[in-house]
């Protein structure tokens, strides 16, 4: 495996989803809502949804792909102690990694995970 997320895993069980969901504390954009929940734990989980309404199975792992890598790359800028579910929504299927990393990177600010000074 390529390089690994330093201050993060993947959000894996349904039961943590659903928590994550519970919260209802969500900001959304054109591609991706994103659901935040504090965790206590010293480090962030990422959970990623692509339902099946946005493309076929190529297209809902290219898209957790680049989601994921759009996380990883801003890793640093991301306040710990979350957990987040990213989901894509429908007009996401076309998105390419530029679109999916500044949308990402949106919502993320709209949730104050990152902070305009923490920028790369």
């Amino acid at each position: 495996m390529g390089a690994f997320m330093i201050f993060s895993e993947s959000l894996k069980k349904n039961a943590d989803f659903q928590k994550v969901y519970k919260e209802h504390n969500s900001r959304a954009n054109r591609l991706l809502v994103l659901y935040v929940r504090a965790n206590d734990l010293g480090r962030n989980r990422l959970g990623i949804s692509v339902s099946r309404k946005v493309g076929n199975s190529v297209v809902r792992h290219h898209l957790t792909r680049l989601i994921r890598e759009a996380y990883r790359l801003h890793e640093a800028s991301f306040q710990i102690g979350w957990d987040m579910v990213v989901v894509a929504r429908k007009q996401a299927g076309d998105a390419d990694f530029h679109q999916m990393e500044s949308a990402f990177l949106h919502i993320a600010r709209l949730q104050k995970l990152i902070t305009e000074a923490d920028q790369v």
